[in-house]
């Protein structure tokens, strides 16, 4: 990478765009994010504004970078924030790039990202990955199962879930495969194929694969709980987590989310592209995971409007 070299970042103070970016620094690169967050006081990232609505502005903040390292996407949909208007503002932004001559888009997705797929969030994911691949723009297409880290969503609150509660519901039997992988080596895989010139289609897939109960044991343990583990319907589930939902003002799961889950969505048949274990991770994490609840509504959205 050369030395100062200008690369974009949607959502760079988000949650993997951020470490994307602490990768890129480190590179030695200039990074700009695009983005409708304010970014911390000092931040050595340069920041433009998410303008779907403004596509020369969108033009201009991209103009003079080399690679776009796409993270925009939603998690659920909201009032206006829906996965339609999330597929075409992610389309107007490639259009953007090819005419501001960005060479390279590197975009993560998410295993068994298919426009044919009868859940919304990976249908959604499918129609973008088309529309990349038809775009003039040179791709990497990264496909992480089910991102962990410190401050992530799910496994940081299955954790607090953990800590508050003496029954820990899963859906069904619990035999549904999860294949976790380090947020940290999903953004090494990113960079590394920034840096590369053929399209590619990559998973990011951890090295342990477990069933979803075996998980929720696996962090348990480390924590030094011993929750009583509950098998209940998808429907009771649900109903369960939309409880909980009131009670901390967020979105904890949508169905659309366990379906993927026990659907075995969050799984690869490719070889591990991370090294990093989450035995190994928890061990040195354990302590202050689940300590508070990760809210994805304050984390992203403000006045009805996504804030990646």
């Amino acid at each position: 990478m050369p030395e100062q070299s200008l690369n974009i970042v949607t959502g760079a103070f988000g949650y993997t765009g951020r470490h994307i970016a602490a990768r890129l620094l480190a590179k030695g690169a200039r990074v700009r994010t695009i983005t409708r967050r304010p970014g911390p006081a000092g931040s050595r990232i340069e920041a433009a504004p998410m303008s779907f609505d403004d596509p020369d502005a969108l033009r201009r903040s991209l103009e003079g970078a080399s690679t776009l390292y796409n993270t925009y996407w939603i998690r659920f949909e909201k009032g206006p924030v829906t996965f339609q208007a999330a597929v075409e503002n992610t389309k107007i932004l490639v259009k953007a790039a090819e005419s501001a001559g960005v060479e390279r888009i590197v975009h993560v997705s998410i295993t068994n990202a298919s426009a044919d797929s009868p859940l919304p969030y990976f249908k959604g994911k499918g129609f973008v990955e088309q529309a990349i691949r038809d775009s003039r723009l040179s791709y990497a297409i990264i496909r992480p199962t089910l991102v962990f880290g410190s401050e992530d969503v799910l496994l940081n609150n299955i954790a607090w879930a953990i800590r508050r509660f003496p029954i820990f519901p899963i859906f069904g039997d619990g035999a549904y495969p999860v294949q976790p992988v380090f947020v940290g080596d999903v953004a090494d895989i990113a960079v590394n194929a920034g840096a590369g010139s053929g399209n590619a289609v990559l998973d990011a897939v951890g090295p342990d694969e477990y069933s979803f109960e075996e998980l929720a044991r696996l962090v348990a343990l480390f924590m030094g709980r011993r929750p009583k583990v509950l098998h209940v319907s998808p429907r009771i589930g649900f109903a369960l987590t939309k409880l909980v939902g009131y009670a901390v003002r967020d979105v904890v799961l949508t169905r659309s989310e366990i379906d993927g889950l026990m659907a075995g969505l969050l799984v690869s048949r490719s070889e591990p592209a991370g090294a990093t274990r989450l035995s190994e991770w928890l061990a040195e994490n354990a302590k202050t995971l689940g300590r508070s609840y990760v809210s994805e509504l304050r984390r992203n959205y403000r006045g009805g409007r996504y804030m990646k």
